[in-house]
């Protein structure tokens, strides 16, 4: 088969695209193949996609945040490792734990848009499973206590207290 860009040299490079559910693919030499858009040359002299993890962040981070530009995002940097939002932006990593509260403002959209929450709620261990959701339970049961009390339902609020009080003692 010859290439379907130069139609000179055999095809030896099979591409395939899907973007938007559309599939494209392309037959193409290694010289057409080294031209083409999101590839390069790897040392073994295979060629490699350049489309990473650290590109897909970014064009979510753009496309979620409304395409903010860079100057807007320079001085942001986190206090304890002095990861910028910048360098986030660049490869896709955080520097420490302090970073998801430093840039939380801009990386929970993200992560909402790709997931249901922003809590991990995965699998748990059989064993300590059960603390776990235990307490999950009860700081799910605070927040509503609190919520009770500022909307004033205080029969509520004591209804709720109890149960905490009962899930702390293992009933």
């Amino acid at each position: 088969m010859l290439c379907e860009k130069c139609n000179k040299n055999k095809a030896n490079v099979h591409i395939v695209k899907v973007v938007n559910g559309v599939k494209q693919e392309k037959n193409l030499c290694d010289k057409c193949a080294k031209d083409q858009d999101n590839l390069s040359l790897t040392i073994d002299g295979s060629l490699e996609s350049t489309f990473n993890f650290q590109n897909l962040i970014s064009g979510l981070m753009d496309y979620i945040n409304g395409g903010l530009s860079n100057e807007n995002n320079i001085s942001i940097e986190c206090p304890k490792c002095k990861t910028t939002y910048l360098d986030f932006r660049k490869t896709g990593l955080l520097g420490c734990n302090n970073c998801y509260k430093t840039f939380e403002d801009y990386i929970t959209p993200m992560i909402r848009g790709v997931q249901k929450d922003v809590e991990h709620v995965g699998k748990l261990p059989e064993k300590g499973g059960r603390e776990l959701l235990e307490k999950r339970k009860i700081l799910k049961l605070k927040e509503e206590l609190q919520q009770a009390i500022l909307a004033e339902e205080y029969e509520k609020a004591a209804e709720i207290r109890d149960e905490i009080k009962n899930i702390q003692k293992g009933e």
